[in-house]
Parts: structure tokens; C-alpha cells; sequence
């Protein structure tokens, strides 16, 4: 009698069939976690950004040249690989105080899917110098739902 070599086709296709499966399930996850990795940018990028603004607050502003009212290249606006973050500033509705924040827009190209274009404002709490995804009120800089990153690939810092 002739022993059998090799496999079967329903063999060869119920593993097949798993590898398809597990593909199915570990790409959504892969690009999630690119997206995650090329998001935590904004938390280098923010705190640069964050002693600036200490800084600049001392003269009751956001911004070094108050009068300006306009990011300064290098030290208020950084170019990141992912993105580009910059100093914004606004006014407290209650205290007529100024509010700062920053904003980071992803670029359009060399970035995951998932966050290409997209944009984030985090606002500087005063009280404990903690940066949270919100906006910031009487900002000229505004950014649409649609155009938002989603919290999920944002680092948990800002949430």
C-alpha cells in the first residue's frame, strides 16, 4: 500500500483559510498602532513648546513680540517629521485673560491614513501647566470635528 505524501486541498485550505483571519485582525491593529507611534510627536514637540510659552506668559502674552500676535519660526512654530506644531492664542471669556494653546496639524504625506491632515488644538491649563485636546476660546485658530484626530492615537497625557 502507498502511504500518503503531502496535504490534502481541504487541509491546505483550512490553513489558508486561519492565516486570512489573522491578517484580517493584525493589520487594523498595526496601522492603529502606526498611527499611535507617529502621534506621540505632538507630545515632544508640545513640551518645547510649553517652556516657550512659560517664557513668553511673563510678558502677558503667548508670543515673545506680543505685538505680533504671530508664532515665531524655530521657537513658537517647530516643524516635526509627522507635523507642525505652533503657539496659538486666545482669550478667556470669564476673566478677559489671555489663554494659550497649541496647535499640530499632520502632514499629507509620510504619515499613516489614518491621521494624514488632521488637526489637534491642546490647551495649556494654567493652574497645573497640563496640555488637554480641547479648544481654546478666542483662538483665530479653529479645527472642524471632521478634521480632528481622534483621541484614540493621542497620547494618554492629553486626554
Amino acid at each position: 500500500m502507498n502511504a500518503q505524501k503531502g496535504f490534502t486541498l481541504i487541509e491546505l485550505m483550512i490553513v489558508i483559510a486561519i492565516i486570512g483571519i489573522l491578517a484580517a485582525i493584525a493589520i487594523p491593529a498595526y496601522q492603529d498602532y502606526i498611527a499611535k507611534s507617529q502621534a506621540s510627536e505632538i507630545f515632544t514637540l508640545a513640551d518645547g513648546l510649553k517652556t516657550t510659552i512659560a517664557t513668553n506668559r511673563q510678558n502677558g502674552s503667548c508670543f515673545a513680540d506680543a505685538t505680533k500676535k504671530t508664532p515665531a519660526k524655530g521657537t513658537e512654530e517647530i516643524d516635526g517629521k509627522y507635523g507642525k506644531a505652533k503657539v496659538i492664542e486666545g482669550q478667556d471669556t470669564k476673566t478677559k485673560g489671555v489663554l494659550c494653546g497649541i496647535h499640530y496639524k499632520f502632514n499629507a504625506t509620510g504619515v499613516s491614513d489614518l491621521i494624514k491632515n488632521k488637526e489637534i488644538i491642546l490647551k495649556l491649563d494654567e493652574d497645573n501647566g497640563r496640555l488637554k485636546a480641547e479648544a481654546v476660546t478666542g483662538s483665530s485658530v479653529t479645527v472642524s470635528t471632521a478634521n480632528q484626530v481622534d483621541t484614540k492615537y493621542l497620547p494618554s497625557a492629553f486626554n
